[in-house]
């Protein structure tokens, strides 16, 4: 027992040893104009909750053996929501007929995120708690839900109603961005630097960000898909901020006055610090901010479409079919 203790602890010091000498070696790759090189397909995706889990308090961070548990937990919630779904099982009963048979099609990955040897419990890492400091009594600003509010106004009376993913506009949840989000699946990102441009190709819908260097925003009030952002480098570090968003656009209900500010900055040669701060006197009681993780993906790996809509009827249907329900009741 005493010579296999000491056989692994000889093997974890030369690991040790060995990850501390790669990180003194290694250097910020550079692009042939000096700044730091992002360039490549990377992926945010992890199950690590985006506001912390009340019970946690301001526990900011787990130990390596409690994100081992915790990702063995996630892995094993997967395997049982992947599995074969009865085919002689009973309908629903709830009403959520929309939902897959199974997790076959969801990928959100089984990696705490992890920063600089810091497991994270929540991607918020600011206010302390962890969670979106919400204005008391928040009522959303999100243009779709003004809409809807009007009187005698139905969530299926017209697509402008309908969720921007529904309708191939930008990626659902926050994929897209600003904020870069990771949703249900698809959370890849490619990114390509030029001398005076930034772009970011997002899996999800095909969403392009094309984000000029060291350029103001536009004067005129353009409201823009993903908004209007500019960047600059801080160093080593990417900052981009966008504002004028267009108004069907909106982060959890947030108002035409958001700005989001981003950071990204290569901390190793296979991930990226991403950081956001999100800024709207309207929604929140104050700024709040979240990290999270793009780790590279593997050499040979490649983007591929997302065609979303194109080829389908599903739109058409969705209205269609609230139409005959309305025909029906009617006929009641």
């Amino acid at each position: 027992m005493k010579i296999m203790t000491a056989i692994l602890s000889a093997i974890s010091l030369t690991l040790l040893t060995t990850s501390v000498s790669l990180a003194q070696e290694w250097e910020v790759p550079r692009t042939a104009n000096g700044n730091p090189d992002l360039q490549g397909i990377w992926t945010n995706a992890t199950q690590t909750p985006l506001q912390r889990p009340r019970e946690f308090g301001e526990k900011g961070f787990l130990t390596l053996d409690e994100a081992v548990a915790q990702q063995e937990q996630w892995k094993n919630n997967i395997a049982r929501g992947a599995a074969d779904s009865d085919p002689d099982r009973a309908p629903p009963t709830d009403g959520d007929t929309d939902l897959g048979y199974n997790g076959f099609w969801i990928d959100r990955g089984t990696n705490v995120v992890e920063i600089n040897g810091e497991y994270r419990t929540s991607i918020v890492v600011d206010p302390p708690n962890g969670r979106i400091p919400m204005l008391e009594g928040f009522s959303s600003n999100a243009m779709i839900s003004k809409l809807r509010g009007m009187p005698g106004v139905e969530p299926y009376d017209g697509h402008e109603l309908r969720p921007l993913g529904e309708r191939c506009l930008l990626s659902f949840g926050s994929s897209s961005g600003p904020p870069m989000l990771p949703v249900m699946y698809n959370n890849n990102y490619q990114i390509v630097q030029t001398e005076d441009h930034v772009m970011i190709m997002v899996e999800m819908v095909h969403d392009a960000r094309i984000i000029p260097l060291n350029k103001t925003h536009f004067d005129t009030d353009l409201e823009k898909w993903m908004g209007d952002s500019v960047g600059y480098w801080d160093g080593d570090a990417l900052i981009v901020e966008t504002r004028n968003f267009h108004p069907f656009q909106s982060y959890r209900g947030s108002s035409e006055d958001l700005i989001v500010s981003e950071r990204f900055e290569l901390i190793s040669e296979d991930k990226i610090k991403y950081s956001f701060t999100m800024d709207d006197p309207q929604s929140y009681q104050a700024n709040w901010t979240g990290e999270i993780a793009m780790n590279r993906r593997p050499e040979g790996d490649r983007m591929y479409e997302y065609a979303c809509h194109e080829g389908n009827y599903a739109f058409p249907g969705i209205l269609g079919g609230a139409r005959r329900l309305e025909a029906e009741q009617a006929s009641r």
